[in-house]
């Protein structure tokens, strides 16, 4: 395993100072973000460090560059939109632009896109399963015919009031994951998997690493803490940012040791992305760049650089 970080976190960044800034602190590779230019649907969505809608031989021969300049590789391509939106132009323009980064993936040699399967919050499971399937069979087909992983975040994308009830993202737990896998079998389909979002559901993170190793595509680090006066207060069907707070590795609830030794155990040899969405963080890019080092820093004792 290695360490990185999402590049979400840096939106002031260009890819050079990225990787500069990855080299500089001894991280090895960086998942770097690719949403179209000039769209942001939310907070820490719609940086663009790749332009992946215009990736001509001189711009991947540029991005290749950088590479070899830094020594630091990009474990993924990362775009998370909802492709099963309600509003069908949002959902075709995620569908298209997905498609456009799976390419870039494909020719940069990357190999691996990480994304949310997307859902609409006003149905169930059952519901949206229907479209789930025309969405995403012929993407994971695409995905395969080029040669790329798509890794899904766990993430159930359920923390603000449009978001409600069900969230904006199938894939959230083991049960939805075996029913996608059977459905859609292709291995060139798997998880870009993040405890944290086991924590807040309280679940178990580290039995799923075992089930579904085959699946492993990426990991985020990023941590959770739940509050439990606030959960006693506002309780489970509550919006879960009433009583729950995204922290750094070492600084929530996920124990770190049991999750990286599983990782271990089950074969997993690939990146782990610190993902930062810690508001006590966010208040410079000083404090954000410090963020990653002290989050590097914590898992160096688990795994190495």
């Amino acid at each position: 395993m290695n360490i990185g970080f999402v590049s979400a976190v840096l939106p002031e960044y260009s890819l050079d100072q990225v990787l500069g800034f990855a080299a500089k602190t001894g991280f090895s590779s960086v998942e770097v973000m690719c949403w179209p230019t000039g769209r942001a649907e939310r907070r820490y969505a719609g940086v663009s460090h790749l332009d992946a809608a215009n990736l001509t031989p001189d711009a991947i021969k540029r991005v290749e560059d950088l590479i070899a300049q830094h020594g630091v590789t990009i474990s993924g391509l990362g775009y998370y939109p909802n492709p099963l939106a309600s509003d069908r132009a949002e959902s075709e323009q995620a569908i298209a632009h997905l498609h456009r980064v799976i390419d870039a993936a494909a020719e940069l040699k990357i190999n691996v896109v990480n994304s949310f399967v997307g859902r609409d919050p006003a149905l169930s499971v059952d519901a949206n399963w229907p479209r789930f399937l025309e969405v995403w069979r012929p993407l994971v087909d695409h995905a395969e015919q080029r040669g790329v992983r798509i890794g899904i975040e766990n993430c159930p994308m359920l923390f603000s009031n449009d978001e409600w009830p069900g969230g904006k993202n199938l894939a959230t737990t083991p049960a939805i994951w075996r029913r996608m896998f059977r459905d859609i079998p292709s291995l060139n389909f798997g998880l870009n998997f993040d405890p944290s979002h086991m924590i807040w559901q309280q679940m178990d993170y580290l039995a799923p690493l075992k089930e579904f190793a085959a699946r492993l595509v990426h990991v985020h680090a990023k941590d959770a803490r739940i509050e439990p006066s606030a959960l006693n207060d506002h309780g489970v069907l509550s919006a879960p940012k009433l009583w729950h707070t995204p922290k750094i590795p070492g600084q929530g609830d996920v124990r770190w040791g049991p999750f990286l030794g599983t990782l271990a155990d089950v074969g997993y040899d690939g990146p782990v992305s610190i993902e930062v969405e810690d508001r006590a963080f966010e208040g410079s890019l000083t404090k954000r760049l410090e963020s990653l080092v002290i989050s590097r820093r914590y898992l160096l004792q688990y795994i190495g650089g």
